[in-house]
């Protein structure tokens, strides 16, 4: 796994948390903060905005509402405490 030098903390913890739940073949984790900021939700420091683009074999032949639910429990503190949107796009290989 490599770390997207761009990425702040939180995006780099998304990563980790993410590469270790599923294996990803492909991942990707985009901070999209900077597109919200002044809006609800967005904190001053950045890293609430977030989108993942993941392609795992634990996705085969789960619906579209399993995959984001089973990104959002590998995410769960993050989400409630620090990420304010997570847009996810998963895939299966």
């Amino acid at each position: 796994m490599t770390l997207n030098a761009n990425l702040g903390p939180v995006g780099q913890r998304i990563t980790r948390k993410l590469s270790d739940s599923f294996a990803p073949s492909a991942l990707q984790v985009i901070d999209e903060s900077h597109h919200h900021a002044g809006h609800g939700g967005a904190r001053s420091d950045g890293e609430s905005h977030f989108r993942v683009v993941i392609v795992a074999e634990a996705f085969r032949a789960r619906s579209r509402v399993e995959q984001h639910r089973m990104v959002n429990a590998a995410l769960a503190d993050e989400l409630k405490e620090r990420v304010h949107a997570l847009a996810i796009q998963a895939s299966a290989p």
